[in-house]
């Protein structure tokens, strides 16, 4: 059965109440009339239970987490532009308020703490060994080095996986993008197909 909507002005009583437009939350106290939703200024809203409206708050907070990654994403593939317009394999992340560019040309790369790896990150997130870039004929893939804190792609922890051009490398605290610069797209902005398949990952 539908909830009944209730307008901002109405003496609705105590508890929560949902915003129908975006989802936002009010609480009321007893005699307190419904106000404008603080969040999109709507007018109309339903009655909310508590569980639903934190349910309601932690997907709003998630989608802003989301939207936020995606803006700081698009913000390195834009700096890193420049170093991305050659035909190759790239891994793509922010060093300090620098945008940095790998290429990936060995058939191993090492990434973690150890002065031996070649992607070094010195933070106790990062284990010495933490993981392995392998490129061959049949594709690009990264391995889990036995690492404490595991590796995850595009939000999941995995002990290998396949890499394709967009993915999200977790190591540690550190992002790092795989980006696959194709001949077709080589020399176009933002690595071309690479850039823009990155921007639209969430």
């Amino acid at each position: 059965m539908p909830m009944e909507s209730l307008i901002s002005g109405t003496l609705a009583g105590m508890g929560s109440f949902r915003c129908e437009h975006c989802g936002y939350v009010v609480s009321l106290e007893t005699g307190d009339a419904l106000p404008p939703c603080p969040g999109c200024a709507g007018e109309r809203f339903v009655r909310a239970s508590l569980f639903s409206a934190q349910a309601t708050q932690e997907r709003i907070a998630a989608s802003a987490s989301e939207s936020q990654e995606r803006d700081e994403r698009a913000a390195i593939l834009e700096a890193a532009a420049p170093q991305l317009e050659e035909t190759g394999q790239y891994l793509v992340f922010r060093d300090g308020q620098q945008a940095k560019v790998v290429p990936l040309v060995r058939e191993w790369t090492r990434v973690g703490r150890s002065l031996a790896a070649d992607v070094r990150f010195d933070d106790p997130t990062v284990s010495r060994r933490h993981a392995l870039i392998v490129r061959q004929a049949d594709g690009v893939r990264v391995l889990d080095d036995r690492s404490l804190n595991g590796i995850f792609v595009n939000g999941d922890r995995v002990e290998w996986r396949v890499l394709a051009d967009g993915d999200e490398i977790v190591v540690g605290r550190y992002r790092l993008h795989f980006v696959d610069v194709d001949p077709e797209s080589a020399g176009t902005a933002l690595g071309g197909r690479s850039g823009a398949a990155l921007q639209a990952q969430g």
